[in-house]
């Protein structure tokens, strides 16, 4: 007899959502850029951003690691504080 398990995609409360303070946005573009470079990480589903704190929050399926997080901000051209 053989089992067979089948992982699903998680509903949108089984998503991780993780708040980053990001340095240097001030407008439309900034919030762009920044949205684009984290948004192109593996298991990113959303980036949410707010010019007035400089927060990000990011959903994924599965914890992102820091440094990969910082280097998509970097290369947006802004500091993961």
């Amino acid at each position: 007899m053989s089992l067979r398990f089948r992982r699903s995609q998680p509903d949108e409360g089984q998503l991780i959502r993780t708040t980053y303070q990001v340095a240097g946005m001030s407008c439309g573009h900034c919030e762009t850029a920044v949205k684009t470079e984290i948004g192109s990480l593996a298991s990113v589903t959303g980036v949410d951003v707010d010019l007035s704190s400089g927060a990000v929050t990011v959903a994924s399926q599965r914890p992102l690691a820091r440094n990969d997080v910082a280097a998509a901000v970097t290369e947006a051209g802004y500091t993961l504080i």
